[in-house]
């Protein structure tokens, strides 16, 4: 297994933790989305990869990577970890890049194990493997001569300079129009079955998630609720959040009502001893609110729901 993360806890301070006991796998060549509404959790799962955890965090569970105990690394283990084997690639590419450098400038801090000559030429190589044209000029260009689309291709391509072997997806492709967002996702699967990469896929896009992932993770309030292949995600949720999520998802060519979830998420300032998502289930029963949450067989993956057995959605 590519990536493992077992029961992982990550407390703050606050009344609830902003992950809890959440336990999901990435192998090499699979593609896993993890989906949920803002404040689920999912950024801090990704960055878990990394090793990143916000400030004074208290950290339980594991992290694995290929075998390699990721809690345990600190200094230049923890560095080489981060440079080589796992890459993120974020929301917005122009945060992630320097308005008064070059793009080439960029691509060559990526590569210091090479000369400057040797990363030059290897950063026109991988802009032209990324699909940009004239890739000899683009790193003469400063980001703000390139469009949106053309500066996320840039900063896959510094994602892909160390050759890593996990790659995380942070809503990159969010803030792309339709067009663009489907030149990306298709160079992005392009690129991750050329070199078997493992993908953690962050998005909140159900739809998106059900076509491009081969599994589909469901967070809610820091917590795991459904896992499941991305085939079955439409015709066989069972988890109460899940199905709310898809019932209030528009989709083309469908003549039905928009039902949205009652409430709003619970902040981090909630304490919720049971089921978290209970105070907005309409199929919740008062031992929901302290049933202790765990992963239960549903179908072909997997509901944290005491309900389970009771609620099968019907195919759409």
């Amino acid at each position: 297994m590519l990536l493992e993360i077992s029961d992982l806890t990550v407390e703050v301070g606050t009344a609830r933790p902003v992950l809890r006991e959440v336990s999901l796998r990435v192998a090499a060549g699979e593609v896993v989305g993890l989906v949920g509404e803002s404040g689920s959790g999912k950024s801090t799962t990704a960055k878990a990869a990394l090793g990143m955890f916000p400030a004074g965090a208290r950290v339980r569970g594991g992290v694995r990577f290929a075998g390699t105990d990721v809690l345990a690394l600190d200094g230049a283990a923890l560095r080489r970890h981060r440079a080589r084997r796992v890459a993120m690639v974020h929301q917005d590419p122009r945060a992630a890049l320097n308005p008064m450098r070059r793009i080439g400038d960029f691509l060559v801090e990526r590569q210091p194990d090479l000369s400057k000559k040797d990363a030059r030429r290897r950063g026109v190589e991988l802009l032209g493997r990324v699909g940009l044209r004239e890739p000899e000029r683009r790193m003469r260009q400063y980001p703000h001569e390139l469009s949106g689309g053309m500066l996320q291709r840039v900063v896959l391509a510094a994602a892909l300079a160390r050759e890593p072997e996990l790659l995380l997806a942070d809503e990159s492709t969010s803030a792309l129009d339709v067009t663009t967002q489907a030149e990306t996702l298709a160079l992005l699967r392009s690129v991750q079955a050329e070199r078997g990469l493992g993908v953690l896929f962050v998005t909140h896009d159900l739809h998106l998630a059900a076509a491009y992932c081969d599994r589909v993770c469901v967070l809610y309030a820091g917590q795991v609720v459904e896992d499941r292949p991305a085939a079955s995600l439409f015709t066989g949720a069972r988890h109460p959040y899940t199905t709310g999520l898809l019932d209030c998802a528009p989709a083309l060519g469908e003549h039905r009502p928009i039902v949205p979830i009652p409430g709003q998420p619970p902040s981090l300032d909630d304490l919720l001893p049971g089921c978290p998502f209970a105070p907005r289930c309409g199929q919740a029963e008062a031992e929901c609110a302290d049933w202790t949450v765990r992963m239960l067989p549903a179908g072909d993956g997997e509901a944290a729901c005491r309900r389970i057995d009771d609620l099968v959605r019907e195919p759409a």
